[in-house]
C-alpha cells in the first residue's frame, strides 16, 4: 500500500476478477465505490446503501458479500469476484433460460448469491435454497423464476459430478 501523491489517498492493489488491480482509493471508500468509480464495473448496484437489499452483492473469497457495508481496504490480499468475471456461466445461462432476469436491476446480486451457494451447497434442498435468496430482494417478481434458474443449475452440477 502506497500513499498516492502525498495526499490522503493510497494505492492499494486488489484481486478482481482472476486480476490484479491497483485501486486508488480514500480509507473511507467502500468496495462498491472503488468497483464502479474506480475500475468502471457497474453490475454492483448502488440501492440500499445499508445491506439490506443485496443488489451490491459481490463474492468475497467465494462468500456473497454486500459490497456496500466493505470498506475497500478490507479487501486487501483477498479474491473478489463481480457479475462480469461470472460472464458465461453456468447460473447466468440459468437465469436468462429460466427468465428470472424482470428488470435486471438485482439480477447481478442473485446471480452472485446463487453461484455461491452451488459452489458451497450442490446439494441444496428447497429450504436451503429459500433461505439463501433471502439475502437478496427483488421488487419485479415472485422469485419462482430465479428458484428455478438456481434448481436448474444444482440439477446440472449434479449431473456433471456423477
Amino acid at each position: 500500500m502506497k500513499i498516492a501523491n502525498g495526499k490522503s489517498k493510497m494505492v492499494l492493489p486488489l484481486h478482481v476478477n482472476g486480476e490484479t488491480k491497483e485501486a486508488v482509493i480514500r480509507s473511507a471508500d467502500t468496495l462498491l465505490y472503488t468497483l464502479r468509480e474506480g475500475f468502471g464495473l457497474t453490475g454492483a448496484k448502488r440501492a440500499c446503501s445499508n445491506g439490506d437489499c443485496g443488489a451490491c452483492t459481490v463474492l468475497i473469497d467465494g462468500e456473497p458479500n454486500h459490497s456496500c457495508l466493505y470498506l475497500t481496504i478490507e479487501n486487501k490480499d483477498k479474491m473478489i469476484t463481480t457479475i462480469e468475471g461470472l460472464k458465461n456461466s453456468l447460473v447466468q445461462k440459468a437465469f436468462i433460460e429460466k427468465w428470472a432476469i424482470q428488470c435486471g436491476y438485482c439480477t447481478p446480486g442473485f446471480i452472485l448469491n446463487c453461484q455461491a451457494l452451488v459452489e458451497s451447497k450442490p446439494n441444496a434442498d428447497d429450504s436451503t435454497i429459500q433461505e439463501w435468496l433471502e439475502s437478496n430482494l427483488c421488487r419485479c417478481t415472485g422469485y419462482a423464476e430465479i428458484e428455478e434458474a438456481v434448481k436448474a443449475v444444482l440439477q446440472e452440477v449434479r449431473s456433471i459430478e456423477k
